[in-house]
């Protein structure tokens, strides 16, 4: 059975937009290996463009085509169910160019859908409690994703999820997320690579996002022990007898290319 392969990039090829060790060289030998690929990223405050220039920067050979961001699903998504709504986001970086098809509006007065990007100081007391009051009022909340922490070089940061909890209970209402570990970014690369979910394998550092969300969605889930990853997070995972497990656990993004050798044997 042929295997794709998706990979997440913060935490597992990058950190701080710094290489890790050991994962240019993993990611140009699965290359070669020849697996159909994309790269599934909850990252929201570059572009596809940006991310796969800053790639390329740090030695990844990667096209802006083989990325798909939380903010592209999340504008296709917007097209689909809110079509010419005027859209207010609040996000920590440039995205637009990602957000095609959408109507975008810097002012809340006029938002007819609210859209919650990545964290960041743009999540301060008064734009919060500018999404809350729109909430209340009945103005559709969505969420580019739910993740709660994300790495960088000098530890973790948090991340729009633990916002998210507030909003809700405050507000009484749920917000629909789109990104990791929602299905629809799975399903939609997978579409892509056309391939079934179990013939692919995804590699992410963020157990419950990235591995479990994949497993979820039917895909094979290997966690890396890079990035976000915390040994103390797995072992209280692999206590519950009765739960799910990462399908396969390594060291590092490095250590892939094998991983893939013998899960296609196997196969």
């Amino acid at each position: 059975m042929p295997l794709g392969l998706l990979l997440d990039i913060d935490g597992v090829m990058v950190t701080s937009w710094k290489a890790l060790p050991g994962a240019v060289e993993a990611v140009a030998e699965l290359e070669d290996q020849g697996y159909p690929r994309m790269f599934l990223t909850n990252t929201t405050s570059r572009s596809r463009g940006e991310i796969a220039e800053a790639l390329n920067d740090c030695g990844f050979d990667v096209a802006p085509d083989e990325i798909l961001t939380a903010a592209k699903l999340t504008a296709e998504y917007l097209t689909a169910h809110h079509p010419g709504r005027r859209v207010w986001v609040l996000n920590e970086g440039p995205i637009a160019e990602d957000m095609t098809g959408v109507e975008l509006t810097d002012d809340p007065a006029r938002a007819e859908v609210v859209v919650l990007g990545g964290a960041g100081p743009v999540f301060d007391h008064r734009a919060l409690s500018q999404v809350l009051e729109l909430m209340v009022r009945g103005t559709p909340v969505i969420a580019m994703h739910r993740s709660m922490t994300w790495s960088t070089a000098k530890g973790l940061s948090i991340d729009t999820g633990v916002y998210l909890e507030g909003l809700e209970k405050a507000a009484d209402r749920k917000i629909r997320a789109i990104g990791k570990p929602s299905p629809l970014g799975f399903r939609a690369a997978v579409d892509l690579m056309q391939l079934e979910p179990t013939q692919v394998v995804m590699v992410g550092d963020d157990m419950h996002n990235d591995v479990l969300g994949a497993q979820a969605a039917a895909l094979i889930g290997v966690l890396v022990r890079t990035g976000k990853f915390r040994e103390e997070a797995l072992e209280t995972l692999q206590r519950d007898e009765f739960g799910p497990v990462p399908d396969h656990i390594v060291d590092s993004l490095a250590d892939v290319p094998a991983l893939m050798r013998k899960v296609s044997d196997r196969t």
